[in-house]
C-alpha cells in the first residue's frame, strides 16, 4: 500500500492553530491521548503490521520550503511558529501500539509526551487506521458509486430554491477511505457547488487545491485547562481567555461541548459572548443547541444574526438544510461536513477518535452532551468533574455507553 499520509500538512487546520498555542504558552505540557473505536466487532489487530508501517512512514515525514512558504501566508500564524514547524518531525517513541490484551481483535494506540511534540499525531493516525481498514476490507474505492452519491448531495443542495447562501465545509480527512478518494471529490465539490463549498479544514489539499483552510480549536484545547489551571471550575473561562489572547481576534469560534452546553453557558458570560464570533456544536440536539445559544445571546443583549454558529456534528447533506432552514434568518450558520463526503461509498465507516486523556499526569475528559461520546479513562476523575461542573450523570444505559475507558 502507498504511503497514506504524504505531508505534515495533510491534516486539520486547527491542530496546527492549537500547536501554536502551545508552543507559545505550554511548551513544557505533559499529556496522554488514548484511541478507541466506536465500532463494534470491528477487527483492526489483523492490521497491526499495515498500520505500524503506515506510522513509520509518517515519521520520516518533514515540512519542505514550499509547505513552510504556504503557511507564512496565514495571517494568524506566526513567524517563529512556522520556524519551529520546519524543524518538527514526528516521533515513534511517543507511540504505543499493539494488540488489546482487553478487547478481541481490538488495538490498543496510545500517545504519551509533551503536548508540542504530540498534537499533530491525531489526525493523521485516525486517517491511517481508517485507510487501512477500509481498502483492507473491502479493496480500491468503488469513484463510480462514489462520485454518484457526491452529485447526488451538490445537486440537492445546488437546485433547492432558498439555499443559496447554504454552504459546507470538508471536515472528513480523520475518517475518509483514501486519500487519493479525498483529494478527488474535493475539485468536483468546488466545480458543482461553486460558493456554496467554503473550503476544507485539511490544510495540504487546501493548498494544492486553493481553497481557503478552515478550523480554530478543538476539544484537546479545553480538555488540557482542566489540568493547567487556574483551578478546575475555571478551566474553560482559562481557555478561552489563552486562545483569545493568542489569536487577538482571529479564529473567534468557541467550542461548546468539552463539559456540557450547561456548563459552557454558564462560563459564557457577556464578554465571551462579545469577544467570539461564534459557537461550534459537536454533539447533543443541534436544533435544541442552537435555540439554547440563540437565547443565551439575546439574554446578553447581542443579536444572534452577527453572531456564527457552526455545526459539525455527524452532518450529511439533508441534514443541513435542514438546519439552515430553521434558523434562517436568525444567526449566520456554518457547517462542516465529514465522514457523510469524504467515506460514502457504500461501505460502512469506522468510528474512530482519539482524544486527550491526561494532561501533566492528571486527568482529563471530554464530557459531552451525547454520552456515547464521553471521553475519559479515570471513572472518579469524571464523577468530580460532574459534581464541580453540577452536571448530572446521566440514566443507565448499556455498557459502557458513557464512554468511560478503564
Amino acid at each position: 500500500m502507498e504511503t497514506i499520509v504524504p505531508s505534515l500538512l495533510d491534516t486539520d487546520l486547527y491542530k496546527f492553530t492549537m500547536m501554536q498555542a502551545v508552543l507559545h504558552q505550554h511548551p513544557g505540557a505533559q499529556v496522554e491521548y488514548l484511541f478507541r473505536c466506536r465500532t463494534p466487532g470491528v477487527d483492526l489487530a489483523r492490521r497491526l503490521e499495515a498500520i505500524s508501517a503506515q506510522i513509520d512512514a509518517l515519521c520520516a515525514l518533514r515540512m519542505r520550503p514550499e509547505e513552510l512558504d504556504y503557511l507564512r501566508g496565514l495571517r494568524f500564524l506566526k513567524p517563529d511558529f512556522v520556524d519551529f514547524l520546519g524543524l518538527f518531525h514526528f516521533d515513534r517513541k511517543y507511540v504505543r501500539l499493539r494488540r488489546s490484551g482487553t478487547e478481541n481483535g481490538g488495538i490498543e494506540l496510545r500517545l504519551r509526551g509533551p503536548w508540542l511534540h504530540t498534537i499533530l499525531f491525531e489526525v493523521p493516525l485516525l486517517a491511517i487506521v481508517s485507510e487501512v481498514h477500509m481498502r483492507g476490507e473491502y479493496g480500491e474505492p468503488d469513484r463510480t458509486e462514489g462520485l454518484r452519491r457526491l452529485r447526488a448531495k451538490t445537486a440537492l443542495l445546488r437546485d433547492a430554491v432558498g439555499f443559496q447562501d447554504c454552504a459546507i465545509t470538508d471536515f472528513g480527512t480523520r475518517r475518509r477511505y483514501s486519500r487519493a478518494w479525498h483529494g478527488e471529490l474535493l475539485p468536483h465539490l468546488r466545480a458543482e457547488l461553486g460558493e456554496r463549498f467554503a473550503g476544507t479544514s485539511n490544510v495540504h489539499f487546501a493548498r494544492k487545491h486553493g481553497l481557503v483552510p478552515q478550523g480554530t480549536m478543538a476539544h484537546e484545547w479545553l480538555q488540557a485547562f482542566q489540568a493547567l489551571g487556574p483551578r478546575l471550575r475555571d478551566s474553560q473561562a482559562a481557555a478561552f481567555d489563552a486562545w483569545a489572547r493568542e489569536y487577538r481576534g482571529d479564529l473567534g469560534v468557541a467550542l461548546t461541548d468539552v463539559i456540557g452546553l450547561e456548563a459552557f453557558l454558564r462560563d459564557f458570560d457577556l464578554y465571551f459572548c462579545k469577544l467570539f464570533d461564534g459557537m461550534r456544536h459537536d454533539s447533543g440536539d443541534p436544533v435544541e443547541w442552537g435555540e439554547r445559544i440563540i437565547a443565551h445571546l439575546r439574554a446578553h443583549r447581542i443579536d444572534p444574526r452577527t453572531k456564527t454558529l457552526v455545526f459539525s456534528d455527524g452532518l450529511d447533506v439533508e441534514r443541513v438544510m435542514a438546519l439552515h432552514a430553521h434558523f434562517r434568518g436568525r444567526c449566520r450558520m456554518s457547517f462542516g461536513v465529514g465522514t457523510h463526503l469524504t467515506n460514502d461509498l457504500g461501505r460502512p465507516p469506522l468510528q474512530i477518535v482519539l482524544k486527550m486523556v491526561r494532561c501533566n499526569g492528571q486527568p482529563v475528559a471530554k464530557l459531552s452532551d451525547t454520552p456515547g461520546k464521553t471521553m475519559v479513562d479515570d471513572a472518579g476523575y469524571l464523577a468530580y468533574l460532574r459534581q464541580v461542573f453540577e452536571v448530572p450523570a446521566p440514566a443507565p444505559g448499556p455498557a459502557g455507553a458513557g464512554g468511560v475507558i478503564a
